[in-house]
């Protein structure tokens, strides 16, 4: 396969496909997901959607959109539609996504007896009153013939709404929200027309798509999301499935099919734990029932074999959230064969950490996710620096050096990238290693190949510098990205003073890197995990020492094993593949001291306790590696500031954190790298209301 040349067996990717009234140009469809955006952040909304219509996605959807205020999901960010001010809002989404040729959906939605009104403060619905399992304390109200003709009436006013403001696809969410919860005999104990059988359970959801199909006539397509995964675990067999789909297909354009579930993160499937293309096994079992289009996901970066699922029919389109994060280009590269350039998804799940809990989503793959209005920030088009005469070098090639290098070359600089070691990755060449994480290299993989095609980039490796030749290497510019360690001393959030430690026979201490670089093992055969990170790292470890034959204990001082990990999808998963794997866990438990052939761990209740143990890996805290930058400024103070290069840091060598904000610093430093101060970060465009000035009775 030639670079540029499209592989003729991808040429069923960019097939048009009628969907109802509507025709998408290619089978690419960039599925609802969340993204802290919603009707809050208008503008941000339609610039991070739109860049998907940009890059060549044939549809793109904005995240699911509540209809009424008792479907409020406060603290989450939704496009609400409750109102024409919210369409207003929307619409800019749907006119940026119209712009690039694409149709704009919407995922009209009720969260039933799950909506948390944290904000609205009303009673949640549903079709019986069981607690709702994120909040017991909350009932919702079961829904009389008055709510359930308000939700319809409601629903019909948000698709009129929607088709007004120019969306060409409206949903009838289905998956774990009202729909399905009429749906499920699990949910569903209503004795009246609307419970009891398939068809009484159906009634709603039907009733619903006819509302909708009848509000917006022939000028939108009308989707239905259904989830295979919450319908079999809400007690729906799928034999029932298939008749509803049968049922409900005269009143379908489209149907989305996905395996999204309140119990299981199977939908959103962390790449740990699931392959690409996880979800068709059980979604493709809908073929059978339509012959209408159906899209589905499952985090498909391949073109092959994105090409052999519509190839057999199991699909019509192919459904992205992840990949189109991750590459927002991916089907304009494809189409062009620009296979090499594809940024794919890692299935990191840090989109998922970023949207839902800190409110505005991200993306270790690409930077620019979520930044194109309120930075500015495009990925795929730079403009050239106004400094970028000077030469920069670059000192270090894990992925904050690399990211920041391939940004500074496509702004014009030339660029050398000086890695000490013999290959490019930094940290992520051991963190791959780690049990079910091989996929994280795409984050290395990427930017070395992307560094080789630019011509203005040169990457030196097994090349460790001196404060010297950095100094005379001729840089204007030089960039240090020496990464962090983790610590062996015990120091964490929770213990500010190291660990007191036996002079002699006490058990060996090791980092994770000594154990995975170094390849250092245990003296004996029982090994203790001391994690106070409580993400990927730890759980790792102790997994893959379990693995290598290790008695192998995880003590963390946090309430569960790898609590982070529960905003990746990740918790639950990890917890069980550790039992599975014989490692014991304590929770709660601070780690006192290390002895003569033991340690001493504290509890909860402070209670003291000897065990026996050959060996500790801390996971406690990085500790930057920045020697390197504190004795270049140190040289290079009171020197001429016209022959003195310019020296920052970027990455865990400024601050350790997570990968994906590592790789955001080195971006932010490049692309702000002409301004007045590059080492602090330029105002980024909040949306917010703000009050009017008002005036003085002298003015």
């Amino acid at each position: 396969m030639t670079s540029d040349t499209r592989d003729p067996r991808h040429d069923c990717l960019f097939e048009p496909v009628q969907i109802g009234p509507k025709t998408m140009k290619n089978r690419f469809y960039a599925v609802a997901h969340s993204a802290g955006l919603g009707t809050t952040k208008p503008f941000s909304q339609a610039a991070f959607r739109g860049m998907k219509a940009e890059g060549g996605w044939a549809a793109v959807c904005s995240e699911y959109a509540p209809v009424s205020q008792d479907s409020d999901e406060s603290p989450s960010i939704s496009a609400r539609i409750w109102d024409a001010d919210d369409a207003r809002n929307l619409a800019l989404m749907a006119e940026e996504v119209h712009e690039h040729g694409a149709l704009a959906g919407l995922e009209l939605t009720h969260l039933g007896g799950y909506a948390s009104r944290n904000e609205s403060r009303v009673p949640s619905l549903a079709p019986t009153a069981f607690p709702s399992p994120y909040d017991p304390t909350s009932v919702p109200k079961e829904m009389d013939l008055d709510d359930i003709a308000r939700v319809r009436r409601d629903w019909t006013l948000a698709a009129r709404r929607a088709r007004d403001v120019g969306f060409d696809i409206v949903y009838v969410y289905g998956c774990s929200d009202l729909p399905f919860q009429f749906l499920s005999p699990h949910h569903n104990r209503r004795t009246d027309g609307y419970g009891g059988s398939l068809d009484n359970r159906a009634r709603l959801w039907l009733e619903l798509l006819q509302d909708v199909k009848e509000a917006v006539g022939d000028e939108c397509a009308v989707a239905t999301r259904m989830s295979m995964e919450a319908l079999l675990k809400g007690g729906v067999e799928t034999d029932e499935i298939l008749k509803f789909v049968e049922m409900a297909d005269p009143l379908v354009d489209l149907w989305d099919i996905n395996m999204e579930s309140l119990v299981a993160p199977t939908d959103t499937g962390p790449s740990r734990f699931y392959p690409q293309g996880y979800q068709l096994e059980t979604t493709s079992l809908v073929r059978s029932a339509t012959q209408k289009p159906i899209v589905g996901v499952g985090r498909l970066t391949d073109p092959d074999r994105m090409a052999q699922i519509i190839s057999s029919g199991a699909l019509d389109i192919i459904g992205g959230a992840r990949p189109s994060i991750a590459d927002p280009f991916l089907p304009a590269k494809i189409e062009s064969g620009r296979y090499s350039e594809i940024r794919e998804c890692i299935g990191c799940n840090v989109c998922v950490m970023k949207a839902e809990i800190g409110g505005h989503i991200g993306c270790t793959q690409n930077a620019t996710a979520g930044e194109e209005y309120r930075r500015g920030w495009h990925p795929e088009r730079y403009t050239r620096a106004t400094n970028s005469d000077s030469p920069v070098l670059v000192v270090g090639a894990g992925p904050s050096g690399m990211e920041c290098a391939i940004t500074l070359a496509k702004r014009g600089f030339e660029v050398h990238v000086a890695e000490a070691e013999d290959e490019v990755g930094g940290h992520l060449n051991w963190v791959r290693q780690l049990p079910g994480l091989a996929e994280w290299g795409r984050t290395v993989e990427w930017r070395a190949a992307e560094l080789t095609r630019l011509p203005n980039a040169q990457v030196l490796t097994g090349t460790r510098l001196t404060d010297e030749q950095i100094l005379n290497y001729g840089a204007e510019i030089v960039v240090l990205a020496t990464g962090a360690s983790w610590a062996s001393d015990g120091v964490s959030a929770f213990a500010h003073d190291p660990v007191p430690v036996a002079e002699q026979g006490a058990p060996a201490i090791f980092t994770p890197e000594q154990i995975l670089v170094d390849g250092i093992r245990s003296p004996g055969d029982t090994v203790i995990v001391y994690d106070a990170d409580g993400y990927f790292v730890g759980p790792g470890m102790a997994e893959l020492l379990a693995v290598e034959g290790f008695n192998t204990t995880l003590v963390t001082p946090l309430g569960v094993v790898a609590p982070k990990c529960d905003y990746t999808l990740e918790g639950e998963l990890l917890r069980r593949r550790l039992r599975e794997r014989g490692v014991q866990t304590r929770t709660q438990t601070t780690l006192g001291s290390v002895d003569v052939g033991a340690v001493t761990l504290i509890d909860e209740t402070g209670t003291e306790s000897a065990h026996e143990t050959s060996a500790i890996v801390t996971v406690t805290r990085r500790v930057p590696s920045d020697s390197l930058y504190r004795s270049l400024r140190a040289a290079t103070d009171g020197q001429d500031t016209e022959t003195a290069p310019t020296i920052y840091r970027v990455g865990d060598c400024l601050t350790p954190r997570i990968i994906a904000d590592a790789i955001f610093d080195g971006h932010r430093l490049a692309m702000e790298i002409d301004g007045p101060d590059p080492t602090t970060p330029l105002p980024y465009a909040r949306e917010r209301a703000v009050v009017p000035l008002r005036r003085t009775d002298e003015s």
